[in-house]
This record gives structure tokens, sequence and C-alpha cells, in this order.
């Protein structure tokens, strides 16, 4: 196939949503925005729900200013999902993971299917917002009893735009229902949960089709049909995954945004208790891999406070932290006590308290400290990974909107002992395109979409400083409060 394809990748995060157009050739790969539009989330009286409509709105507006494309791809948050009745309407804005109905479910469940046994069946980490006790806390719900399907954030958008249905396999491994060993359905457990696995679509793999767009789509988007829709990774963490530009398996990532997803790509799942107990988590991604990973709450922490603050000058805000005094103050960012959004400054400045810890008291000093507590944790995650698995890595590969926070990835190279190359930002939106570029013949298997990555995106290199006794103090002092 001769000349460059043209890919349209919506890629929704958990603030924003884009449609990102990449022109795919034999040794380029450019990357450019056709619109940004909010992901705001509303509260109602039932509680947190994510405005999906709107969402649609924003990706067919993308689609409309993309141009002609030779293929559509969409990649999400993962967990949550729409019902739909049975003549395919949808039943409601979809629930939000941070809204407090899964509140003690887990507890409950564990009393039927104990925690050991629903890791040594899915490898999946305990999140309290998992899709699973999500199913579980809905169970009673009057609109759960007439749900005939249940799709999955993508999946949904998908079959809006072609009236196909599935339910793709990367995304699917986040619901706690998948066997990351057979890579299907783990019918036991979803058997001793009492879920029933007939709401699911049939899984659909990175570079399936899933339909072409509708001709009402077409006409909207002023798009030329036939223009087909492709299954990517559509849990955006393993289209950012793919996109990681490195050689060879000795690596760890790093995907930042709102969460920051640090662990290896590994050719098998970690099931053992041990991992377990340390919560991490084994989701597939491409070509039979596993994203064996811990989840960190990553930069919301930083978002929640610059709301809080009314939005100053980030820049300002970083250059200050970065004079202000290392490790004076830090709190464990994987506590679930800082999931909820509001009050940010003020939780932060309580957990410094209570642990006996400087208080920070202007905006700088707390963003030092956020920035200190998530190297630290991408610290522990990094090397936790490493044992556990017993896979060595030489390098850190930062991916996602963290890669333009310069302080964050010093400090991430610092705390790790480590070289970090980051780069690129556009991560999940780049591995969507590739997957896409790949299904229509435009380029190869893994290694080579990460080569054409490492040839045409910008990266930025960040060594140690050496000063790791001190990150390991701090990680040690941390471990043990």
């Amino acid at each position: 196939m001769t000349g460059p394809g043209s890919y349209a990748a919506v890629d929704l995060g958990a603030s924003s949503g884009r449609v990102m157009v990449g022109r795919v050739g034999p040794d380029s790969l450019e990357l450019t925005e056709a619109h940004r539009f909010p992901n705001r989330p509303v509260r109602v009286p039932e509680g947190l729900r994510w405005d999906v409509l709107a969402l649609y709105s924003g990706m067919l507006t993308g689609l409309g200013a993309a141009g002609p494309v030779d293929s559509v791809g969409i990649d999400s948050w993962a967990v949550d999902y729409g019902l739909l009745d049975a003549d395919g309407a949808l039943l409601g804005n979809p629930v939000h993971y941070r809204d407090t109905r899964t509140e003690g479910v887990a507890e409950k469940l564990w009393a039927t299917l104990p925690a050991t046994d629903l890791y040594a069946r899915t490898g999946l980490q305990y999140a309290p917002f998992n899709t699973l006790y999500q199913l579980a806390a809905a169970r009673s719900d009057a609109q759960f009893a007439r749900a005939g399907r249940l799709l999955l954030i993508p999946d949904l958008l998908s079959y809006w735009l072609t009236g196909e249905q599935g339910t793709e396999l990367t995304n699917a491994s986040t619901t706690q229902l998948i066997d990351p060993r057979t890579r299907d359905w783990s019918y036991e457990v979803a058997d001793r949960a009492g879920v029933d696995l007939g709401l699911f679509a049939p899984l659909r793999r990175p570079g399936d089709p899933a339909g072409l767009l509708r001709p009402e789509v077409l006409d909207e988007t002023g798009l030329a049909g036939p223009v087909p829709v492709t299954a990517v990774g559509s849990h955006d963490t393993a289209s950012a995954v793919a996109a990681v530009p490195a050689d060879g398996e000795r690596f760890a990532y790093i995907c930042t945004g709102t969460w920051s997803l640090a662990g290896l790509e590994l050719a098998a799942p970690v099931l053992t208790e041990e991992s377990r107990a340390a919560n991490f988590t084994n989701e597939l991604g491409l070509d039979g891999t596993v994203r064996y990973l811990r989840n960190i709450m990553g930069l919301w922490l930083l978002q929640e406070c610059l709301r809080a603050w009314d939005d100053p000058d980030l820049g300002g805000l970083l250059r200050d932290a970065a004079t202000g005094p290392a490790l004076r103050s830090v709190v464990d960012a994987q506590d679930t006590a800082f999931l909820a959004p509001g009050r940010m400054p003020e939780r932060i400045a309580e957990a410094c308290r209570v642990s006996g810890q400087p208080v920070p008291r202007t905006p700088a000093e707390t963003t030092r400290c956020i920035l200190d507590s998530l190297a630290l944790a991408h610290r522990r995650a990094v090397a936790d990974a490493q044992r556990l698995a017993g896979h060595p890595v030489d390098t850190v590969y930062v991916v996602g909107g963290g890669v333009r926070n310069d302080l964050l990835c010093q400090l991430t190279a610092d705390a790790c002992g480590l070289p970090v190359v980051a780069g690129p930002a556009e991560a999940a939106a780049l591995g969507n395109v590739l997957v896409q570029a790949r299904a229509h013949g435009r380029v190869g298997d893994l290694a080579d979409m990460r080569r054409l990555l490492a040839r045409t995106q910008p990266l930025a290199r960040y060594a140690p400083r050496g000063d790791t006794a001190r990150w390991a103090a701090a990680a040690s002092r941390l471990a043990t409060r």
C-alpha cells in the first residue's frame, strides 16, 4: 500500500475529549488536533453522571472537522458503561466512577467471592470503582432490571456511530470479569458474583472491524462513505502503552495524566498473593501482552488544587515549586482518601498535619508536595513491579500529558534512579492511530510501531541526579505511616 493513510482517533479523557487525525506513511507519523471539547461530569440528585450525549456531540463535531479519513477508532477511560434496553436505547447517563454508590460494596462481595480468589482468577487490582463492584451496586436498581445490553463507554459510542455492538478486550480486562490467562471471560467469577455475561456484546480484539459509519453520521459529519470504524486498544492506557517508543523489553512505563499508571509490559500475568497484596493489576494489551501496573492518583491531585485556586498560571507555579525544598512533605498518592473531588488543598494539608510533617501553606508548597509524592509513588511502583515480576528494567518511559511537566519528569528520574525518556504527550491518540494503520496494512507489528514512534516523535531525556539515599529514606518514612 503506497502513500500515507489518514486515521481519526477519538480520545476521551476524564476531563476532556479530542478528535486527533494521524497521517501514517512508511517513515512518517504526524498527528494534528481536529477538535477538543470538555468532559464535565454532572451531579444530579441520584449521583455523579457522565454527560455522554455531550461527548457524542463533541465527537461528531470533531469527525466533521477531521476531513476525509480511512478509519475511525475510539479510546476512553475504563470501567464505566451505559445500559441499553431491549430496543437498543440508552437507559440514562452512565454513572461516573467517582460516584459514591460503590462504597462498602467490595467487602460485601468478598463474602461470596474472597479477594484472594478474585485476584487469582482475574489478576485485577482492588479499586472501589471496578466494573464488577459497580454491577453489584446496581443490581437492585430499576434501570438495571430493564437492561438488555451493557456497553463500555468506547463501545457505546462506537455503537452509536455504526449500529453494531461489541466489547473490546483491553477495556473488558478492566471489568474484573476477564481471565488474563485465557484472554476470555472468567465464567466462574461471573457465576459466583451473580453477573449475567449475556449483558455483554461479543468480545473484539484491537484491529478488528467494528462496523461502518451509519448514513446519518456521514450526513452530519460531511464524511464520504464508506468509513470503517476499527476496534483499537479502547482502554486509553492500552493505546498509550502501545505508543511507548521503547526498544526491547527492559523498560518500565508511566502513563501520566489524571491518573498515573506505572508498570511493565509482560508476556504473562503475575497472579501471586504477593502481587495482590501490592495491589498490582494485570490488564490486557496488544498482541498478547499484559499491562502489569499500579494505579496512582496522578495529576488529579494537582488538577483539583488548580481548580480550587481558580486556575492560576501553571508555569509560574511549577517554577516556584522547583525552587522549594525537596521532600519537605509528602502524602500517599495511592490513598483513596484523595479520590473524590473538592477541597484538595485542605485535604493534602490535613494529611501532612496528621502525619506530623510541615503543612504546605502556599500553592507552590502544595504543588511541590504533590509532585514529590507522585515521584515517590512512581519509584515504589517501578521497583515493586520489577521485584514481583522478576523483570529488571534499564529505562523508564513517561508518556501522556505529564511529559509536559518537566519538574515531574526530573523528579521521577531522581526518585527511580533511572533515566527517564518522556514522550509522546498524545500517546493514547498515537497508539489508537497506529492500531488503525496496522489493521489497514500501513505499519507492521508492535515493535515496528514503536520504532516509527522513536524516529518521528519529539522525546526528552532526564538523567537521575544521584540523591537516591534521600528518596529511599522518604519512601521508607511513607511506608511506615
